[in-house]
């Protein structure tokens, strides 16, 4: 073997293994649940009932270490559901909405990363609940702070490279707001902070894996074909969440910039469908998204 293909085959090895200390944050559909769709800093009145069924289907095709694509060729997929039930209740005159989201599904390396497998089963339960501070429905303006409660009770075994649990505690804090700029045409900003618990753990050694707070910032523009039919587009940027493997800083600071375009309908007054296609346009660190489609089913009752 060259000195040149030497280097290489070293190369793709140091962004594969920062890529695999990554999966915790970037691919268990755990962490996915910060991610919203535009819309959902609504505030619906108190004894309002929601029921969701989301599904995701996604293929990664290019692995990044510091904005330099690997060598090889991986291919990581996802098919992953979240189900989700909300509750919304009047307390001293605030809307909140009390939840719990809990994500099962399946990842599936292939091509030149076969050698890591398959991973099915749930993922961690998540609680939640948002507070609006402003709910003026008459102007389509709301803000609302939610916490979310990511606990360690998913799928998870420390000799496998892929799981669907993170076998951590996690902690989010979000807030979002929605206003309308015109009759038909409303805007969606919304902000994050993820603060993670330690995992003592982590891969065949039980390695203890830290992580950095990160930080993600999301904006929709949604335009009101009509009353029950919108079209949306979006942008997300997540960066920070730096890991930590036995004292050792693995330099894969989280830096993904994503985007959506889809369309929401309710074609009954108490039954909407959402779908959503997405893909990254850039990444610092990590697997690559191609292609992701997002379904949610949505119920009201």
């Amino acid at each position: 073997m060259t000195m040149h293909k030497q280097t290489s085959a070293c190369r793709a090895r140091a962004i594969l293994t920062a890529a695999i200390l990554g999966l915790g944050g970037a691919l268990s559909p755990a962490a996915w649940a910060v991610d919203v769709d535009a819309g959902d800093y609504t505030a619906l009145p108190g004894g309002t009932n929601l029921g969701l069924l989301y599904y995701q289907y996604a293929t990664r095709d290019k692995l990044y270490a510091d904005g330099d694509k690997a060598p090889i060729d991986p291919q990581l997929d996802s098919n992953v559901g979240i189900a989700r039930g909300v509750h919304f209740m009047d307390i001293g005159g605030y809307i909140v909405d009390p939840q719990f989201l809990l994500p099962f599904g399946k990842l599936e390396a292939k091509d030149d990363i076969a050698a890591l497998g398959d991973a099915s089963g749930v993922g961690d339960l998540i609680l939640a609940a948002t507070v609006w501070l402003v709910n003026q429905p008459k102007t389509s303006t709301y803000f609302g702070i939610t916490p979310f409660l990511y606990l360690p009770t998913g799928s998870y075994d420390h000799q496998d490279a892929l799981n669907l649990g993170e076998n951590r505690w996690k902690f989010a804090l979000q807030a979002g707001y929605i206003t309308g700029l015109t009759d038909k045409l409303l805007l969606d900003l919304i902000g994050d902070v993820t603060v993670y618990g330690k995992n003592d753990e982590y891969g065949a050694s039980k390695a203890e894996l830290k992580q950095d707070p990160s930080f993600q910032l999301q904006t929709f523009l949604r335009y009101q074909l009509r009353p029950n039919w919108d079209l949306r587009g979006g942008l997300s940027y997540s960066f920070g969440g730096e890991t930590e493997v036995d004292g050792i800083n693995q330099d894969d600071k989280l830096r993904t910039l994503k985007m959506q375009l889809g369309t929401a309908w309710f074609v009954l007054p108490t039954l909407q469908l959402m779908a959503n296609y997405g893909r990254d346009l850039d990444v610092e660190n990590g697997f690559k998204e191609a292609n992701r489609i997002n379904l949610r089913v949505l119920t009201v009752f």
